[in-house]
């Protein structure tokens, strides 16, 4: 059986490349509202960080429930069940709905956190409102993402390419004229950036509605049918995509929780870190697109019946991954001092900023290949349907790692650097636990995989 095949490596790269350009969209979106907080000031940036987190950990729960959607469309994709695909995405979409309750709760304890969390009296009202609009349209968040993984699962990722190119194309434009009020716009500062994503967010679902309704989709896919409850989907849906909620809840508040204790050093220690993350996410957030492609093409396997050509998948993931954060840790490291200074801000605290971030961009380089392990080897483990094992390991690892930020910031009371290494060993450890689950192939048992089709 061959490792190696350039035939499955094209086709990861079809499948895959769209989607890590719409992830790539996703990251300019990001990148460009800290940018833009860049020009008014340092606690801007800081709080566009802090008040974006905790609203990914808000709704994080729904999140990674719904966009588990991807993998059990591939599967009923690779069985030839079309009409069950469209089915899932309605499940998906009726989750959305039954989120808007927690959400609400979420909403209004978040927004308190901020304060309670020892952050600067400045950056707190920042953070809030930034936090409060993106919850707002949360319910819009989470449904584009539901359509998108039902176009990942069918293999057709351009569709999402155009869609997220589109929404980044209208967000860039639209958050420069409400941040600072051009053309003809109220100036709205952080309040304007968040708008800005929501508004883009919005623009994107018609997208993908332009396609899911056309004639001759809901031919193909039975669309007019699916509009209803399907139980046993629903049960599935939840069995399977709930671990992989629980563990984008838990690991994105333990990380959320690291990120407000660091913030508590200051608003130099919190700049530097939103500066760090924005280059981070050049590297992190592109391969979730490789992750989704990965688990695309593996659900499809299991779906099929076959998992003769895993391996090859798994190679192929691991030379687009690793080949693609390598490039950019050489650059990264190259040219830290340069890539820090686009947020330049007016002021003395900056020679600090860029001081500590300078240091913070290494810990990035070490830390990026396990990242990209994390991911290809993730996506496997996922379209397989190994969900408990990924949510167990994962949970139990951030959570120490979080446990031990307490005692580091909070009990012995260690500088930022320490507790960014501490943060940068968890990652590298998690990669090695992945791989060593990849390697061991209890996930693709036939027994297993059958099981998981079955249920």
């Amino acid at each position: 059986m061959k490792i190696l095949s350039l035939t499955t490596l094209r086709e990861l790269l079809k499948l895959s490349l769209p989607m890590m350009v719409s992830q790539g969209a996703f990251a300019v979106m990001v990148f460009t509202d800290r940018f833009f907080m860049s020009y008014i000031d340092a606690t801007h940036i800081a709080a566009s960080l802090g008040g974006g987190v905790a609203a990914f950990f808000c709704f994080s729960l729904f999140m990674g429930l719904i966009t588990y959607g991807n993998a059990l469309v591939a599967q009923y994709f690779g069985a030839g069940q079309l009409a069950k695909c469209s089915l899932v995405t309605t499940q998906g979409g009726l989750i959305v709905v039954g989120s808007v309750p927690f959400l609400l709760v979420m909403t209004y304890f978040g927004g308190q956190a901020f304060g309670m969390l020892g952050h600067a009296p400045a950056q707190v009202p920042l953070e809030q409102t930034y936090f409060y609009i993106l919850m707002g349209g949360s319910v819009f968040t989470l449904l584009k993402a539901c359509l998108a993984s039902y176009f990942a699962g069918i293999g057709r990722t351009r569709v999402v390419m155009v869609a997220d190119l589109s929404g980044a194309a209208l967000n860039v434009p639209l958050s420069w004229a409400l941040i600072f009020g051009n053309l003809g716009m109220p100036e709205m500062g952080i309040a304007g950036a968040a708008l800005g994503t929501i508004v883009a967010t919005v623009f994107g679902i018609s997208v993908f509605l332009y396609f899911y309704l056309s004639a001759e989709h809901q031919r193909q896919f039975s669309v007019a049918q699916s509009w209803r409850l399907d139980r046993g989907i629903m049960r599935r849906y939840l069995r399977l995509g709930m671990p992989s909620g629980l563990e984008s809840f838990m690991n994105t508040s333990s990380f959320n929780l690291f990120l407000l204790l660091f913030q508590s050093y200051g608003v130099v220690q919190g700049a530097a870190m939103a500066i760090v993350f924005n280059w981070d996410m050049l590297s992190f957030i592109p391969m979730i697109g490789l992750n989704i492609g990965v688990m695309s093409f593996i659900g499809r396997l299991v779906g099929g019946g076959s998992m003769a050509r895993a391996n090859q998948v798994i190679s192929s993931g691991f030379i687009v991954g690793l080949g693609y954060s390598g490039v950019l840790a050489v650059v990264f490291l190259v040219f830290r001092d340069n890539l820090i200074g686009v947020f330049e801000t007016s002021g003395e605290s900056f020679a600090a900023i860029r001081e500590l971030a300078s240091d913070m961009m290494i810990g990035l380089v070490t830390y990026m290949l396990a990242d990209a392990t994390i991911l290809v080897a993730g996506g496997a483990l996922r379209g397989a349907g190994d969900t408990r094992w990924i949510m167990v390991t994962s949970i139990s690892m951030h959570w120490l790692m979080l446990l031990a930020q307490y005692g580091v910031i909070v009990v012995y009371g260690y500088g930022p650097r320490v507790s960014w290494w501490v943060f940068v060993a968890m990652l590298i450890i998690l990669g090695l636990l992945y791989l060593g689950r990849l390697l061991g192939g209890t996930w693709r048992h036939p027994e297993r995989l059958a099981r998981v089709m079955s249920e």
